[in-house]
């Protein structure tokens, strides 16, 4: 029977790389996609997909084609308690238990709050099965925990009903195949503040060690597509062994300081004519604090460019053989830079 699929999220850069992965790989599978804005292209790339257009505060729709589907893939904003409990409640009412890849992330275990560690590096690595517990028991206002609360009272509740994948991917660097947004986040962001808060010099807090995990995104898609089938293999994959208690997913396969990217950084401005030295700079709290305020985190700069963020994938590497295929960072680095330079 060919499962059906309901994918939130199907243009940004995680959730545009998951369609265009499982819909590459399975032609033959039925897929739904929850679309605010529909890209120009979108029905010439992908004709058999269908659009359901609404978005993550259309509760009503997405609790009707999360019960209508087998499979859901929930890549939208990873904090959203609503689209959750919308996509869970039509979850909970199927007669046969449906599944839910959820998208959270690795800032749940960074120690940006802490400044004993900005900008210094911390020995701590989390584990996707030894550190389970303790990431289950991180407080509530850690980054995307608010969320993740939700998915691991709902498995300790209706593991009989639902079976959950939550993927914690780490920084991601690499071109998406997503139709509307191509560039990840950090490395866009560390070159728009080099360049315009800091006068074109890359740069680091404190001895700059603070290290942080890493993922190309067709390293993640991989990932992504063997959860997905084993979720469209109950047989094969028993539920059990690869989701709820067991459906914790880390994606890491390298991790790198900050001074390593701001040095590497510089290094690809330089030698392109972008900047005209190759010196970086070692910046204070204040000014660290005065970049990439949003409303809601106005301190993300410690978490984007100061804060640790280790994490090993051991169920991932033990279950599905995963480990990293793709081009390392440092080998992706000069095109996602000048990307980013060319979207600033």
């Amino acid at each position: 029977m060919v499962p059906k699929l309901f994918l939130t999220g199907g243009t940004g850069h995680i959730g545009g790389s998951v369609l265009h992965t499982i819909y590459t790989a399975h032609p033959e599978w039925s897929i739904t996609v929850l679309l605010r804005r529909v890209p120009e292209t979108f029905t010439k790339c992908y004709p058999n997909v269908a659009i359901i257009q609404g978005d993550f505060d259309s509760s009503s729709l997405l609790s009707t084609n999360a019960e209508a589907a087998d499979i859901v893939i929930h890549c939208g904003d990873s904090d959203h308690e609503n689209s959750l409990n919308a996509l869970l409640s039509g979850l909970l009412k199927k007669s046969t238990p449906g599944y839910l890849l959820h998208l959270s992330g690795t800032g749940i275990v960074s120690d940006w709050r802490d400044p004993s560690h900005l900008g210094q590096l911390n020995p701590k690595t989390w584990s996707d099965t030894s550190s389970l517990h303790e990431i289950q028991s991180l407080p509530a206002g850690e980054l995307h925990r608010n969320t993740e609360i939700i998915l691991h009272d709902t498995i300790a509740k209706h593991a009989d009903k639902v079976n959950i994948a939550i993927m914690c991917p780490p920084d991601i660097y690499g071109r998406s195949k997503s139709l509307a947004k191509v560039q990840s986040a950090l490395i866009p962001m560390f070159v728009k503040h080099l360049r315009t808060a800091n006068n074109g010099r890359a740069f680091y807090f404190k001895d700059g060690s603070n290290t942080r995990s890493w993922v190309h995104i067709d390293d993640l898609m991989r990932l992504y597509l063997r959860v997905v089938e084993a979720a469209a293999s109950p047989m094969r994959y028993p539920a059990e062994e690869y989701f709820n208690r067991n459906g914790y997913y880390f994606a890491a396969t390298q991790e790198y300081s900050q001074i390593e990217l701001a040095t590497a950084t510089a290094d690809v401005l330089y030698r392109n004519g972008i900047v005209r030295d190759l010196e970086l700079e070692q910046i204070g709290l204040d000014k660290l604090d005065s970049m990439a305020n949003l409303p809601g985190f106005p301190k993300l700069a410690r978490y984007l460019f100061a804060s640790n963020s280790r994490t090993r994938p051991e169920r991932a590497e033990k279950t599905f053989g995963y480990k990293g295929e793709a081009p390392g960072l440092m080998e992706v680095l000069e095109q996602d830079v000048l990307d980013a330079v060319g979207a600033t």
